[in-house]
């Protein structure tokens, strides 16, 4: 291969490996909570439940890693360095998924977070592309491209990691700025719970166990002693073939302690509705308990629903309104679930004809003011929306006035350098 094809080859696997290990970083960095709770899914599979308590640590630091790398990737920063990281990581990753391909203990890997879901083929696949590109990247590593001389790495690389680890700890503190999840603001759950009338359903291999003369034999469906009173059944077990439709939001499912479900009840009110969402309240922070109950008195006052929604056990619930006063009537709801309507806990939505008019989360719930004025606004046809691009765009040029910065600077001592340099080459 000719030297410049080799390092055409190289520069497009730093392109590929930046772009997708930035990508990957930032939507973990955007959702820390959903990081952990993916990493603890690995724990569970692989039985080490013990490790829970570093499964948010480990979110934190994989965002920052996967993110710093690309980055560095892309802009040429500790060229020998990064390659070496990256090819380590896919040397792990790449064998870990392959089996997880195989073994299936999770339903997906979470590589991308809830940003783009794919399966566990589809990862290993993406990954075997990863560890090749990975491969010639840490081969012909000073052939890659830099927009910084070597001496001035530090501060860009320092920047760059200020930058994504400032962005997980903010978006920790409140809540996601880019929510990937279905219970986003301004979606409507019943439409999102809906299954469209020609949509694929499971298919499951089923196989019937009948008994004979004291021998056990096993059927399918197609075939079984159907009406043949000599067999008898003896049991049936089946497995799923083929995974079918799955709304963006199922398992939804909202019921009182005493046992009536009141989800439509809730999904159709035309009024507002708040929902003050906790998973485990005895994990529940009790800081601002004060203002849960002071808008649970405006939503009584307003004649507006509110419903504490929770996993716990009735005995938790019973300490949660001892410790705090809480008033509101408490449902009960599957703790995934709650997971995934809001990384907060506890965590506050308002709900009108089922749909989310806003989320907070309990480091930034709003007072009885701010509620009046964006109830009117509503009333009035404005709700909050959601600028996903405008968020991004922010973010990316947060990160990149900097960079430029220091390139520009960086670029113009250089030139400086070279223009001396010649200089005294020619008056020697």
């Amino acid at each position: 291969m000719e030297r410049k094809h080799k390092i055409i080859a190289v520069r497009i696997s730093q392109y590929i490996l930046g772009l997708i290990f930035i990508f990957s970083g930032f939507v973990k960095a955007v959702d820390p909570w959903g990081g952990a709770y993916k990493i603890q899914d690995y724990f569970t599979a692989f039985n080490l439940p013990e490790f829970h308590f570093w499964a948010l640590s480990l979110s934190f630091l994989q965002a920052a890693v996967e993110f710093g790398v690309g980055v560095c990737l892309l802009t040429g920063i500790y060229r020998r360095f990064n390659s070496i990281l990256v090819l380590l990581i896919m040397l792990f990753m790449t064998p870990l998924t392959l089996y997880l391909a195989i073994a299936n203990p999770v339903s997906d890997c979470g590589c991308f977070g809830d940003a783009l879901v794919i399966t566990n083929w589809q990862t290993f696949s993406k990954n075997l592309i990863l560890l090749i590109a990975a491969i010639i990247v840490f081969i012909g590593y000073r052939w890659m491209s830099s927009c910084f001389s070597r001496k001035k790495y530090f501060y860009p690389a320092v920047w760059i990691y200020l930058f994504i680890v400032g962005l997980s700890f903010y978006c920790f503190y409140y809540l996601p700025v880019i929510d990937f999840r279905p219970f986003n603001t301004g979606a409507n759950i019943p439409k999102k719970m809906e299954i469209p009338e020609n949509a694929a359903h499971d298919v499951y291999d089923v196989r019937l166990i009948y008994s004979k003369d004291g021998q056990q034999k096993e059927f399918t469906m197609n075939n079984y002693p159907k009406g043949d009173t000599t067999w008898t059944f003896v049991d049936s077990q089946s497995s799923l073939i083929k995974k079918g439709y799955q709304p963006p939001i199922h398992d939804f499912t909202i019921t009182t302690v005493e046992g009536e479900e009141i989800t439509q009840n809730i999904l159709t009110n035309p009024s507002y509705t708040f929902l003050l969402v906790s998973q485990k309240l005895e994990k529940a922070k009790d800081t601002n308990v004060d203002k849960i109950n002071n808008i649970f008195d405006y939503s009584k006052s307003q004649k507006y629903g509110f419903y504490a929604l929770t996993a716990s056990l009735p005995d938790n619930i019973h300490e949660w309104v001892e410790n705090t006063g809480a008033e509101y009537p408490f449902c009960t709801m599957d703790e995934i679930t709650l997971k995934t309507i809001i990384r907060s806990n506890p965590g506050l939505l308002l709900m009108k004809n089922g749909t989310i008019i806003n989320k907070w989360p309990n480091t930034r719930l709003p007072s009885v003011d701010k509620l009046n004025k964006l109830i009117d606004n509503a009333d009035h046809g404005k709700t909050p929306t959601v600028h996903n691009f405008r968020t991004v765009l922010f973010l990316a040029l947060l990160l990149s006035v900097p960079l430029i910065v220091l390139y520009l600077r960086d670029s113009s001592k250089t030139r400086k350098k070279k223009h001396k340099s010649r200089r005294e080459k020619k008056e020697l």
